[in-house]
């Protein structure tokens, strides 16, 4: 049997193997939140921690876990495998479009887990992890007829709360009823996302990566501030969409693009302050 060293503070549990550690202190040091000890040569936890998990990457003899973490996942570093290209990713960020216009394709499920991978391993405040990811696509043609049902309805609030979008998603809506292809909100996209979090900054930096690992993924995006103002006055969709308490961080649109772009678009000159 291992001999390991299980430590539970706060909730937190920390698995050190005492048969493997060598004392290195590599832990230790890299602790951001001086969490752990050395005791007879071996480390171990002294406090409650927020398992942000640099024990377990930074150790050379894969002596630390923690077993309510997904450990099969852990990858060991190859730098031919982990390391970008700094030109090739400023390109890749530089060529990056806003896409309205989408194939009508849907993505395919195992794209989707590697998109939503992105966002999973994005950091959080104090290592929260406390995303939601809501991921429409397989009941996309429901979530859109709830939309425009409730549009009538959130136009009425606007028209009180916030008048010029109700000017604008008035204009949507006449536009929608003439011919539904005609879909300002969703641009007949296969796939919706919501990101809601306790911190919303957690959702914006997710969504950062999601967006760079569709583009990998030969998929397109678009971000959506019409649909989190839409949410934000529709307790009927965020109750079908199971978000709970948390709040939206982020509305983005989906798929395949269906305009091919043939080069980079440019920019304003950079507005740095160096010091």
């Amino acid at each position: 049997m291992c001999n390991v060293e299980q430590t539970r503070l706060g909730g937190n549990m920390i698995v050190f193997d005492k048969d493997l550690c060598t004392g290195c202190e590599a832990c230790i040091k890299d602790c951001p939140g001086s969490a752990i000890k050395l005791e007879d040569g071996k480390a171990q936890s002294c406090r409650a921690c927020i398992q942000c998990g640099h024990c377990v990457a930074v150790c050379p003899v894969k002596a630390v876990s923690i077993p309510e973490y997904e450990m099969n996942e852990v990858e060991e570093y190859v730098e031919a495998d982990f390391k970008v290209c700094p030109d090739q990713y400023l390109r890749a960020v530089k060529f990056r479009r806003s896409i309205r216009s989408f194939k009508e394709k849907n993505l395919e499920k195992e794209k989707l887990e590697r998109i939503l991978d992105a966002g999973r391993y994005t950091a959080t405040a104090k290592n929260m992890q406390a995303c939601t990811f809501v991921l429409v696509q397989e009941r996309m043609e429901e979530f859109r007829q709830l939309l425009w049902k409730e549009i009538p309805g959130v136009l009425e609030i606007l028209k009180e709360t916030a008048p010029d979008y109700e000017k604008a998603f008035r204009s949507f809506y006449k536009k929608w009823l003439r011919n539904p292809k005609d879909d300002t909100f969703l641009f007949n996209a296969p796939a919706f996302l919501v990101i809601a979090s306790e911190n919303p900054l957690d959702g914006g930096l997710a969504a950062a990566n999601i967006e760079n690992m569709a583009v990998a993924e030969g998929a397109g995006a678009l971000y959506s501030g019409y649909m989190m103002r839409v949410l934000g006055t529709s307790p009927a969709l965020q109750e079908w969409l199971g978000i709970g308490e948390k709040k939206v961080s982020c509305c983005m649109l989906l798929g395949y693009p269906n305009v091919k772009y043939r080069r980079t678009a440019p920019r304003r000159k950079a507005d740095i302050i160096w010091r």
